[in-house]
């Protein structure tokens, strides 16, 4: 697939490196000779200096010949600008990046069809998404939903209280109903598809698939619990602090600290139960002051990753139960993973699964692009002639390196086993590291 990207940011960068890595044609265009160059240093790929909004520069990335067109530029502007420009000149789909919510709402949507812009991404929108996911499943470091909750995946860090500690996977799981499956073990640095005689041990973050009803086992095994979340604290008044504080407000009390008071301002006309505090997130008498001790969950999302990092840290050691940190440095997600942020956010990696699914010739409903490991969770809708219904799993000669978790059948969902067949319109929940995506391609097409 020719894909072109405009922008070469932390977003465009980012999808760069991963459609890259699929054997996509990738052109990216940025104004900065300077970004394109340290992109160009380790990828390979095509690039363009100057503005997408330019037809010179459209014409010379090969836009007619485009089957997809991402524009992730910092302004919301030119992206719309580019990819109405980029359908006009040939370019199959085409998709934008924007920061203003009225533009999501349904009743936009043909408006935007009309001028040629197929899909809207606000990347802080689904951010804020995540960290309410977080909250709402405090036991667990991530938690992604598909199919409006029919399974679910569980991302569960393993420490002394699990009971699971030292045991293999067919131990576990020897006499129990399968409401629920271990479909990747990340541990260091590496992520491991688990076979029957793979063993669990302490620091692992677990990767499960369950259904509702084996949600409560998984946690007894993990030795994790849900914990009540009444008060809440979130440093920075970005749009991710604001769209999760606006989300908050309606049911727990929160407290938002911001360092620069004329943001403080616009938020307090903006944000109508929330205390709104205007300090340094760095000053730990101010965070005391304040009542960090007494907080059931603490959120930090400025735009600086060590802040993040570095006040989570100190929420955890004065007893807060829940932190969670926005981490844009990739390079850091690993680090405040193994120090002890119980669960991170990153705008690239959410980003970039919601537009990954578009460059798939299979039929993909929705991609979740795990934090802290090149994995991926996809969930396939299985076609009438596709390989994968032919026949039962066990003898489909699967990639060794994807692994099906469950599957949703109409309004029913199981555990997938060697027995299972899969059905048309079966919507198919698969773990994938990045070298199977391609073969996954062959059995859902």
């Amino acid at each position: 697939m020719k894909i072109i990207i405009a922008g070469a940011g932390e977003v465009g960068s980012h999808l760069a490196k991963i459609l890259s890595n699929d054997y996509h044609d990738i052109t990216v265009i940025d104004p900065d000779e300077h970004r394109l160059k340290q992109i160009d240093s380790y990828l390979d790929i095509l690039t363009v200096t100057g503005s997408a909004t330019s037809l010179e520069v459209l014409r010379d990335a090969n836009i007619q010949k485009s089957d997809l067109f991402i524009a992730v530029a910092h302004h919301e502007d030119t992206n719309i600008t580019a990819a109405i420009l980029g359908k006009k000149f040939g370019a199959k789909k085409t998709i934008a990046r924007i920061d203003n919510q009225e533009y999501l709402l349904p009743q936009w949507k043909p408006h935007f069809t009309e001028l040629g812009i197929d899909y809207l991404i606000y990347p802080e929108k689904i951010a804020a998404r995540e960290v309410l996911g977080f909250l709402h499943q405090t036991g667990t470091t991530e938690f992604f939903d598909f199919s409006g909750g029919k399974l679910s995946l569980y991302v569960i860090k393993l420490d002394e209280d699990a009971t699971i500690l030292d045991k293999s996977l067919a131990e576990i799981m020897e006499g129990k109903s399968m409401e629920y499956r271990a479909v990747a073990i990340k541990r260091n640095e590496d992520t491991i598809i688990p076979k029957g005689h793979d063993t669990f041990q302490i620091g692992d973050h677990v990767y499960v698939v369950s259904t509702k009803a084996g949600f409560n086992d998984l946690m007894r095994f993990s030795g994790k619990k849900n914990m009540d979340i009444k008060n809440i604290m979130i440093l920075g008044g970005s749009r991710i602090g604001k769209r999760t504080a606006q989300e908050l407000e309606k049911k727990y009390n929160v407290k938002l600290v911001e360092i620069d008071n004329n943001k403080c301002h616009l938020l307090a006309d903006i944000l109508e139960k929330t205390l709104i505090i205007n300090g340094d997130g760095r000053d730990t008498e101010l965070l005391m002051e304040e009542g960090l001790p007494e907080m059931d969950a603490f959120i930090a999302v400025t735009g600086n990753s060590e802040t993040n990092i570095l006040s989570c840290l100190l929420a955890k050691e004065l007893g807060v139960s829940k932190t969670i940190a926005e981490v844009e440095n990739m390079e850091y997600i690993n680090l405040a993973e193994h120090i002890g942020v119980d669960s991170i956010i990153n705008k690239k990696i959410t980003a970039a699964g919601r537009i990954s699914r578009f460059t798939q010739a299979a039929k993909v409903s929705m991609i979740k692009c795990l934090t802290g490991t090149e994995a991926e969770v996809l969930e396939f809708v299985a076609r009438q002639n596709s390989k994968i219904i032919q026949n039962p799993l066990k003898d489909m000669k699967f990639p060794k390196d994807a692994i099906v978790g469950g599957v949703i059948r109409g309004n029913s969902s199981f555990i997938a086993q060697g027995d299972t067949h899969i059905h048309p319109n079966d919507r198919v929940v698969v773990f994938a590291l990045p070298s199977a995506l391609q073969k996954l391609e062959k059995f859902f097409s």
